[in-house]
């Protein structure tokens, strides 16, 4: 925290006497000096908004995820492949990728697994929703 943050020492040292479960709050207060170092504290409201939702099971909130489009007319006729949905929201480097995620049971649609790695993504996915979420293991995910 000394190193990598602009707090005051007073504040550095009081973190430093955290133990077991507790040092989870150093961990955030050195992740949020972090990014408001590099993205400006503006974007830490959305970034909270985000980890909330995606982490901590609250709201829907979407703002800052990564997004895709796909108009009604293709999810309608052929749908829309997973594979090109997880290059294009950068969940997967590569459709090889994104094939082995799909294989490995780490692609999910909200929260049901993808099982089938030539599936697609329709219309009825979204289930009366405007849009849906994708995500690739735990931590990341698009819309």
């Amino acid at each position: 925290l000394k190193l990598f943050t602009e707090l005051p020492l007073d504040k550095v040292a009081e973190l430093e006497k955290l133990q077991g479960a507790e040092i989870n709050q150093a961990k955030i207060v050195l992740a949020d000096e972090a990014t408001a170092l590099l993205h400006g504290s503006d974007s830490l409201e959305a970034i909270h908004k985000t980890i909330e939702t995606m982490f901590a099971g609250g709201g829907s909130d979407t703002e800052s995820l990564p997004r895709v489009y796909a108009s009604k007319t293709d999810l309608e006729t052929n749908g829309v492949r997973f594979l090109d949905l997880l290059v294009k929201l950068k969940l997967a480097n590569s459709k090889k990728e994104a094939r082995r995620l799909i294989q490995g049971g780490g692609a999910r649609l909200g929260e049901i697994p993808i099982a089938d790695e030539n599936g697609v993504l329709i219309l009825t996915d979204f289930g009366g929703a405007t849009e849906v979420t994708l995500r690739a293991g735990k931590k990341r995910a698009g819309v």
